[in-house]
């Protein structure tokens, strides 16, 4: 007799999981708006446009995946859903949450298909995080959720100039502009590593309680490095969506000057890095932390 997969539950730290990951994306989309707005010529409006587009995309894609969950498990309080079923309430609740995301965007300049293609990659990506929530592993998800609420959380506190200007200073920030380049390089790289080092260490601490609180038994050890290198993923798929989807508005970006091009290229790689390091050093830092945990074998 094959048993009973466990209900899904709607419990406070999901609705708090839903609502956290959408008022950050809520947040992005507002500054994108004022930012782009604020511009006084239509290709700074554009070059706006392509610097929001990466930060806005993972911030929906982790939105999207949050919302999907919490619809997942209250759909699921009255009865077992299918595999069908499953993803389309999940698409359902991301598409839903990317359109409302979408309009915030499009409604810049409704004449104007920069903006379009901004809010339809917004929705694409919303739709694609409830999509990945429709996958049986609801506990996986939301700890790589959390754990990617985590990176964005770093990522903002060492953008701050008040941290991130003694911190450069430390790693050989000088008066030339070569060693200016070299500090940033290694600060972007600490910033990686420390970002994948909350990662891991988030989704391992999200995953153990929600077994713990659900009764079940923990998941394989694989699931920790799954979980702990989502937020990664998310990047690196946040990026993959920015060079496909929103194209176009880079493109446009780049045509503006061949200095916003070079930057544009510059900061394409530099995002694929980082999410590629934090996906290793998240996977890495779960790993360790769900191997300390392990008890020796008995005699």
């Amino acid at each position: 007799m094959v048993p009973k997969a466990p209900a899904e539950r709607p419990p406070a730290t999901g609705i708090v999981l839903a609502a956290v990951g959408t008022l950050y994306m809520a947040a992005l989309l507002w500054s994108a708006r004022a930012t782009i707005t604020g511009r006084v010529d239509a290709e700074s409006e554009v070059t706006s446009a392509a610097y929001a587009l990466p930060g806005a995309i993972s911030a929906s894609l982790v939105a999207g995946a949050a919302v999907a969950l919490t619809a997942l498990a209250l759909a699921g309080r009255r009865r077992t859903l299918g595999p069908t079923a499953r993803f389309a309430v999940a698409i359902g609740a991301g598409l839903t949450l990317g359109l409302l995301g979408a309009l915030s965007v499009i409604t810049i300049n409704t004449e104007g298909w920069v903006y379009a293609v901004l809010g339809g990659t917004v929705a694409a990506a919303a739709t694609i995080g409830g999509a990945l929530a429709g996958v049986r592993a609801p506990r996986v998800v939301a700890a790589g959720c959390w754990a990617a609420i985590a990176v964005f959380a770093v990522g903002f506190v060492l953008s701050l100039a008040v941290v991130q200007n003694p911190a450069r200073d430390l790693l050989g920030g000088g008066d030339s502009q070569a060693a200016q380049s070299s500090a940033a390089n290694w600060y972007s790289l600490l910033q990686a590593v420390l970002s994948g080092v909350a990662a891991g260490v988030v989704a391992y601490t999200a995953l153990r309680r929600a077994s713990r609180r659900d009764a079940g038994t923990a998941p394989p050890w694989p699931m920790y490095a799954l979980a702990g290198a989502a937020p990664g993923l998310v990047l690196v798929l946040a990026e993959l969506l920015t060079r496909t989807a929103g194209a176009r508005v880079v493109d446009l970006a780049g045509r503006v000057s061949e200095l916003e091009l070079t930057v544009q290229q510059m900061l394409s790689g530099s995002r694929l890095n980082g999410g590629l390091i934090i996906l290793f050093v998240g996977a890495v830092t779960a790993i360790i932390a769900v191997g300390r945990t392990l008890q020796p074998p008995a005699r």
